[in-house]
């Protein structure tokens, strides 16, 4: 399988330039973790996904919702997705992104809790805007 190599923070990619880090892999997404997560909360609305730089994006009725990075899933943050999660824990999807929810795979096979929580978060994130034609 494909592997990546990334630095976990600023700091660690200096200290391994000077040869003293250590790398994390990770691991791109698979197509099978991306088609589970969008059929486990085909309830919420049009879902899809689609791949961009070897991860997904996940879009429910053309809003996109979540992050599919490195076999974990990111839920673009909102009021009412951290009501429903409570105590959300935060983190980017890739290195230098904004913080979103990262929701534990322990909750994936819950698909009335994952629709519901992807059902909260299209509902309140804006429709992308209109493409400009060239």
């Amino acid at each position: 399988m494909w592997k990546k190599f990334l630095p976990i923070s600023i700091l660690e990619e200096i200290a391994w330039k000077l040869g003293f880090g250590i790398y994390t892999e990770v691991m791109a997404t698979t197509q099978s973790t991306a088609d589970y997560l969008a059929d486990q909360v085909a309830g919420a609305g049009d879902i899809r996904t689609k791949k961009m730089f070897g991860e997904y994006a996940l879009y429910c009725d053309g809003k996109v919702v979540a992050l599919i990075c490195d076999e974990q899933l990111f839920l673009k943050p909102t009021d009412a997705g951290r009501g429903f999660i409570g105590d959300v824990e935060e983190s980017p999807p890739y290195p230098g992104a904004k913080n979103y929810f990262r929701i534990d795979e322990a909750r994936w096979d819950d698909r009335e809790w994952m629709t519901q929580l992807i059902a909260k978060t299209a509902a309140e994130t804006p429709k992308p805007k209109p493409k400009k034609a060239r």
